[in-house]
């Protein structure tokens, strides 16, 4: 699936001016997702947090609400 190929994620990122990329290729079912808790850690308020599909990031509402949330906190 070219949706999923990290690659083509990175230069789809890179190409909107995206400066700071972390990468990881572990399943968005997971929940241990080390670049993922990362960013969350990173993020400072003013920041934009980008992805390029939503089915990569979360693989649930809830989980989608969850991770919400915490950039809300």
């Amino acid at each position: 699936m070219v949706g999923q190929i990290l690659e083509n994620q990175i230069e789809s990122l890179q190409g909107n001016g995206c400066n700071k990329i972390l990468k990881e290729k572990q399943s968005g079912a997971k929940s241990n997702r080390i670049a993922l808790h990362g960013a969350l850690e990173y993020l400072r308020e003013g920041d934009k947090l980008i992805v390029t599909k939503i089915d990569r990031f979360a693989r649930s509402v809830k989980n989608l609400h969850n991770v919400a949330s915490q950039l809300e906190d």
